[in-house]
């Protein structure tokens, strides 16, 4: 790839390293290997595992997470890898941050020209296993080329995969292609009695103006355990990451290379852990809901192209796939306002979801009794987002600020609402005039009388100083659970 130092997020971070797999993760290995980071004292857990969603009550991920939240620690877990199927998610807790993949603006080309002088830009093969449909791996895959004489490959992408390719590590050279050039290469095999081809290493380029674009296996929402909680909060890179890597990598190549390029939400992840404990160090006495949402609320929505994020299919990407957007550290560590979350606000919310008391007891590791606790729909949690059922006339939640910015500020609203929905925020208008400040604001949502039947349905808030702008998505979906 280079020569060079490899750089991390937060490099002057200490980490503590926990294994909890081998051939399999087992649960009460990952559990026990929570609590003792937790004794241990870490600022931020990073965990780069998940399932299938699951009540929270019966998530270990999630009982883990609680626990260190209430301590003060940051949890980011992987969003999951079932992508672009809708309601694929791991990790979807609130007190979790979920966080989905993005491609970033490097690539690694490898263009296959064709005879008929046609090009396709292709992933360069270096260093990283995956599976381009079926069972087989693209090494086993090239090995058989190989030891049947062929010189080279070229992969081609399953169709759901859309323009989104990642890099492989190959035997021969090699290239990925996406489906659609695929096809296109196909016909050109087909049409000619004689085809050939050269495969083009031109190695890392700079500068895609596609990206950040949300990759194809980056599993989407909306949340199964908690429909009310939009999720996943937001992207980070996921594609093609170079990243340290502990065992020799498959290719026969005998590199005894400490790295890997790698794709998955096992990569965006950690990005967005690093970018946490860069906040939690220049704002030590922020609570995790802070951190998460000065992540949230200052996310991109637009690529450096400037339009808005694309998804697999080079479509605009709905907030089921990108959350709040992509991370942006520089801004997030100035957000202006967050929606903070103390640890018995989730109590309600536990009640809201009508778990029992022994569920609510797995959960908090006490006895609550819901009967003498206020029981609060679970949109009416402090979070920076919102995901909105439909299916009722009317719909208003509540929620605080705090002023982490000018002592002095002056915050307006300006609203964008989903198609077919009318969205109100009363006060118009958030006047501070010291830090820590808190205000409250009341935001209705009213399905309009032309509301149709969309696809998709979404839009934002975003509270707007003379320096900040503070965003929230917003996500509607039908009464039947229906994304619309």
């Amino acid at each position: 790839m280079a020569n060079g130092t490899a750089v991390g997020v937060a490099p002057l971070a200490h980490l503590a390293m926990y294994k909890v797999c081998s051939s399999s993760c087992s649960e009460s290995d990952i559990l026990a290997a929570m609590d003792t980071a937790i004794e241990d004292g870490v600022d931020v857990l990073s965990i780069s595992l998940g399932g299938p969603s699951r009540p929270f009550h019966d998530d270990n991920i999630a009982l883990g997470a609680f626990s260190a939240m209430e301590r003060g620690i940051f949890i980011s877990c992987s969003a999951g890898n079932a992508g672009p199927s809708n309601t694929s998610l791991s990790n979807e807790a609130p007190w979790i941050l979920t966080v989905g993949a993005s491609t970033i603006d490097r690539k690694l080309v490898a263009t296959a020209v064709l005879g008929n002088k046609q090009e396709f830009n292709g992933v360069k093969g270096k260093i990283v296993l995956c599976n381009i449909g079926g069972w087989t791996a693209s090494v086993q895959q090239g090995q058989a080329v190989k030891d049947a004489g062929g010189a080279a490959m070229i992969l081609i992408d399953e169709e759901r995969q859309g323009f989104s390719t990642s890099a492989d590590s190959h035997v021969l050279p090699a290239t990925n292609v996406n489906y659609e050039d695929g096809l296109k290469i196909l016909a050109y095999i087909n049409s000619s009695s004689s085809p050939t081809a050269t495969i083009v290493f031109k190695g890392t380029v700079i500068g895609d103006k596609n990206s950040p674009m949300v990759a194809s296996f980056s599993s989407r929402g909306p949340s199964i355990s908690s429909p009310g909680i939009l999720k996943p909060d937001i992207l980070g890179p996921g594609v093609n990451i170079l990243a340290a890597w502990p065992t020799s990598i498959e290719n026969n190549t005998n590199t005894k290379n400490n790295f890997n390029v790698i794709s998955g939400t096992s990569m965006s992840c950690p990005h967005l852990s690093g970018v946490a404990a860069l906040i939690k160090s220049a704002h030590p006495d922020w609570s995790p809901a802070a951190i998460k949402s000065a992540m949230m609320t200052t996310a991109d929505t637009m690529n450096l192209g400037n339009r808005p994020i694309l998804d697999e299919r080079h479509l605009p990407a709905d907030v089921f796939a990108t959350g709040a957007g992509h991370v942006n550290p520089t801004g997030a560590n100035d957000p202006g306002l967050v929606y903070d979350i103390e640890p018995h606000d989730y109590e309600a919310y536990l009640c809201g979801l009508n778990y029992t008391s022994r569920e609510i007891f797995i959960v908090l590791q006490r006895h609550l009794n819901c009967s003498s606790n206020s029981r609060v729909h679970e949109g009416q949690l402090n979070y920076p987002s919102f995901s909105i059922r439909s299916g009722s006339s009317e719909q208003t939640f509540t929620r605080t600020v705090t002023n982490v910015g000018e002592a002095s500020s002056s915050y307006t609203v300006e609203v964008v609402s989903p198609r077919g929905i009318n969205v109100a925020v009363r006060p118009q208008t958030l006047n501070f005039s010291e830090l820590n400040q808190k205000l409250t604001y009341e935001i209705t949502f009213r399905r309009s009388e032309n509301a149709g039947t969309n696809t998709v349905s979404h839009g934002y808030i975003v509270w707007k100083s003379a320096k900040h702008s503070v965003r929230s998505p917003i996500a509607v979906y039908d009464s039947t659970g229906q994304i619309f």
